[in-house]
């Protein structure tokens, strides 16, 4: 897979981290650097560990699929992107100013449903045999870095949310026109 195409797929994953972190950053009446780094270091490794585990997963159900990969691995990035464009129209007003999201149980929550995604895109990497590691690093590099920015930026500018559902919708977009390269191939 081309350098180019892990840069992008990375960051159509971290694009609901990104949505996340803004809305945090909306919602706490103050973000420490202490905050800003666990919430974007849990979220980057969620995001760096989910398409291991996912590209492990298709080791086992490889070999009766291999025939099927390009469509299977369509299907599964076209459920993505098409679920993350879905949730970018949905609105979320549930703020709640009083609890830091960057602790306990919220925290571990928030990664694992920012990561979901990333699963199902390891799993088709394993399917299309794909090797996995490098992929894992950008992915969850960018997720840090776009966690971080995001979290500032929801901080720094209470009307930034407005702007994540349009990087949700691209970064859903894009994961379809991924899927659909596949299928040339």
């Amino acid at each position: 897979m081309p350098f180019y195409e892990i840069i992008i797929i990375s960051v159509a994953l971290a694009m609901d981290a990104f949505t996340i972190a803004v809305a945090c950053g909306l919602c706490m009446p103050e973000v420490s650097k202490r905050q800003n780094f666990r919430l974007a270091f849990h979220f980057g490794l969620f995001q760096a560990l989910m398409p291991l585990l996912g590209w492990l997963a298709g080791l086992t159900v490889k070999s009766m699929v291999e025939t099927y990969a390009p469509w299977i691995s369509f299907i599964l990035l076209a459920l993505v992107g098409g679920k993350m464009i879905k949730e970018s129209f949905e609105t979320d007003d549930s703020c709640e100013p009083h609890k830091d999201p960057t602790k306990g149980f919220s925290l571990i929550f928030l990664s694992v449903a920012t990561s979901l995604d990333a699963l199902a895109v390891g799993l088709s990497f394993s399917i299309m045999d794909y090797p996995i590691v490098f992929p894992c690093i950008m992915i969850g590099i960018t997720a840090l870095i776009l966690t971080s920015c995001g979290l500032w930026l929801g901080k720094s500018f209470a009307k930034a949310s407005r702007y994540s559902h349009i990087a949700e919708r691209i970064g859903g977009g894009v994961l379809i026109l991924i899927g659909v390269k596949l299928l040339s191939q």
